[in-house]
C-alpha cells in the first residue's frame, strides 16, 4: 500500500490549476496531394529570418511560440506563458493555424490535423530536424531509429498542469495517473496506418508505447507508477531511466527528465506535469474543450471530492494499463467494467467509455460554456476516430481516404469540427 510522504521542500511559482500550458502539433502537407512536406524549418525562417527551433510571431510577449519537433514535417504551437483561463484559447490557437496556413501557401502546403498521417511511409518520407538541437534528435535516432511511426508520424496535444510543492505534486500526479487510461476514448483520432485501418482507434498511442521497447524503463506501461513524492518519483522512475541509458548515452545528451516517455511526465524544470496521451483533434477549439473537461475531472480527483487520495494512489498500475490497452483498440466503445476503477469516479455499473465521459461531463463539468458544442458533438457523433472511420470505412480506396483528410484540412483551416 502506498502512503503519500513529504520529502522535497522545493517551492514552484504556480499552484494547482492556477494556469495551464498547451501545446498543439500539426502535420505540414502538400496542399495538392496531402503527402507530408518537410518544410517546418522554412516556416520558422519566415518568422525569424533564421533556422531557430522556436520563434515568436507576435514577439516574446505574445500569446504563442511556434517550434519544431523531431520530424521536419511537424509544426507545434504552444502557449508562451501559462494560461490562467483556457476558455478563449481555442480561438487564439485558431489564429495561429490561420497564420501558418497563410505562410504555407507559398510552399503549396497546408496544415493537416489528426494524430497520424494516414498513408505516410516513414522509411521513405521521414526527414529529421537538421538545425539547432539536432544533436538531441540525432542521438534519439542513433539509439532508437526514429524512422518508425512511433517517432516520426504522431501529433498530440500536451497539457501542462502546475504544482507548487511536493504535496501538490503527489495529488496531481496521482489524479492524472488514474484518469490517463480513458482520456483517449474522448480524443482518439488515429485509426489509419500506411493507407489501411490499423485495427486500433488510437494507433498513435499503440506505436508510441513500443517505440523505446528495448529500453522498457523509458516508456514503462504508459500509465506511470504511483509516486509518494518528488524524491520517490526521481528514485523510482528517472534514476532507472538514466541508469539504463548510460551505455547508449554516455555524454548524457538525452538523459534528462523529458526523455521519460510515459503518458504523463514530471517537468520539474518548470513545475508541471505534462499529459502527453491526447491525440490532436480536428480544430483547436475541440482540443481546448477536451482539455477543459479533462482538467475539471482532475480537479474533483485532486480535491478528493469523489475518492480519497489513498484509494487513488493504491490503484494498481496493471489494471490501469489493461483499461488503457482496451481504449487504444476500442476507443469510445470500450466497456469499462473494473468496479474498483468505476467507484473512484462515483460510478457503480459497467459502461462504455463514451458513457463514462458523458457522466463525467454531467457530474463535474455541467456548464461547458463555449465548449459545449465541441463536447456535445463528440458525445453525439463519436470521437474523431469514430467519425473518420464512419466516413472512410475500414477498407477505403486511396481517393476516398484522400477525400476524408482533405475535408479534415478544411475543418482545421476553418476552425470547425469534422462531422461527416
Amino acid at each position: 500500500m502506498y502512503e503519500p510522504v513529504q520529502t522535497s521542500d522545493k517551492i514552484y511559482p504556480v499552484g494547482l490549476f492556477e494556469a495551464t500550458g498547451i501545446e498543439l502539433e500539426y502535420m505540414i502537407t502538400d496542399s495538392g496531394t496531402l503527402d507530408v512536406l518537410p518544410v517546418c524549418d522554412r516556416v520558422l525562417f519566415e518568422i525569424s529570418g533564421s533556422f531557430d527551433n522556436e520563434v515568436y510571431p507576435d514577439g516574446e510577449n505574445g500569446f504563442s511560440a511556434w517550434s519544431n519537433e523531431l520530424a521536419l514535417h511537424v509544426l507545434e504551437f504552444k502557449s508562451l506563458k501559462p494560461i490562467p483561463d483556457l476558455s478563449s484559447s481555442g480561438k487564439l490557437f485558431q489564429k495561429e493555424v490561420c497564420a501558418a496556413n497563410r505562410i504555407l501557401q507559398k510552399y503549396n502546403a497546408v496544415l493537416l490535423p489528426t494524430a497520424m498521417h494516414p498513408w505516410m511511409n516513414p522509411d521513405r518520407e521521414f526527414r529529421i530536424w537538421p538545425h539547432g538541437n539536432r544533436e538531441i534528435y540525432n542521438t534519439f535516432d542513433r539509439i532508437f531509429g526514429c524512422s518508425g511511426h512511433g517517432w516520426s508520424n504522431l501529433q498530440s496535444m500536451h497539457i501542462n498542469l502546475p504544482f507548487s510543492n511536493n504535496d501538490e505534486f503527489i495529488k496531481l500526479h496521482t489524479a492524472i495517473r488514474i484518469l490517463l487510461p480513458v482520456i483517449n476514448a474522448l480524443t482518439a483520432s488515429s485509426p489509419f496506418l500506411e493507407g489501411s485501418y490499423s485495427g486500433f482507434q488510437d494507433t498513435r498511442v499503440e506505436v508510441y508505447r513500443t517505440n523505446s521497447g528495448f529500453i522498457p524503463s523509458i516508456t514503462g506501461s504508459i500509465v506511470p507508477e504511483p509516486a509518494t513524492g518528488i524524491d520517490d518519483y526521481n528514485n523510482r522512475i528517472l534514476k532507472k531511466i538514466y541508469s539504463d541509458l548510460e551505455n547508449y548515452d554516455p555524454e548524457k545528451i538525452i538523459s534528462h527528465e523529458w526523455v521519460n516517455a510515459r503518458g504523463c511526465i514530471a517537468r520539474f524544470e518548470r513545475g508541471t506535469i505534462e499529459i502527453r496521451t491526447s491525440d490532436i483533434q480536428d480544430c483547436p477549439g475541440a482540443d481546448i474543450a477536451c482539455a477543459r473537461l479533462i482538467i475539471h475531472v482532475l480537479k474533483k480527483l485532486v480535491y478528493e471530492e469523489i475518492a480519497s487520495m489513498k484509494d487513488q494512489i493504491n490503484k494498481d498500475t496493471e489494471s490501469l494499463y489493461k483499461i488503457l490497452i482496451s481504449v487504444i483498440r476500442n476507443g469510445s466503445s470500450t466497456v469499462i467494467d473494473d468496479s474498483e476503477y468505476l467507484k473512484i469516479f462515483g460510478l457503480h455499473a459497467p459502461c462504455r467509455a463514451i458513457e463514462f465521459w458523458k457522466k463525467m461531463a454531467e457530474l463535474y463539468f455541467p456548464d461547458y460554456g463555449e465548449d459545449s458544442v465541441f463536447i456535445s458533438n463528440i458525445f453525439k457523433h463519436g470521437n474523431l476516430s469514430d467519425r473518420i472511420l464512419r466516413a472512410a470505412g475500414k477498407t477505403p480506396a486511396k481517393d476516398q481516404l484522400f477525400s476524408v483528410y482533405k475535408d479534415l484540412s478544411i475543418s482545421l483551416a476553418q476552425g470547425i469540427q469534422y462531422i461527416p
